[in-house]
């Protein structure tokens, strides 16, 4: 999709989190406290990411998930901050969520640190 369309499509900070790579304040989305049963979407295109049963609180401050469904994202280094993070994207539009970092739960031992921004929840029937 054009980067024109993408501005039409998302808001102002869906845009800046997807497209432009950014990071949402810590604590300032509402989805970090979501415990209700359904799955998490990308904002993006709307891709099943994660399933609720994933997501755990990880005092990080923002939506915190110790795997995703199987086969969306892709990763790739990060090295903006002068150290090399794995940071991920959707398969399917290429939105920017978050880094994934191995400090997490078992069963996996890793936290997808998400941007809040870049999800929607649907609450399961």
């Amino acid at each position: 999709m054009a980067d024109e369309n993408w501005r039409e499509r998302l808001s102002t900070e869906e845009y800046h989190i997807l497209r432009e790579e950014g990071t949402e304040p810590p604590w300032s989305s509402p989805l970090n406290e979501e415990k209700r049963v359904g799955t998490f979407v990308c904002a993006g295109c709307g891709e099943p990411l994660f399933d609720s049963n994933m997501k755990y609180d990880s005092g990080s401050g923002w939506p915190s998930f110790f795997t995703s469904l199987e086969g969306v994202f892709e990763t790739q280094t990060d090295v903006k901050l002068g150290m090399p993070r794995t940071e991920y994207h959707c398969v399917k539009c290429g939105g920017h969520h978050g880094h994934i970092f191995k400090d997490g739960p078992e069963p996996t031992g890793l936290r997808y640190c998400n941007n809040g921004v870049g999800l929607r929840f649907v609450e399961k029937d």
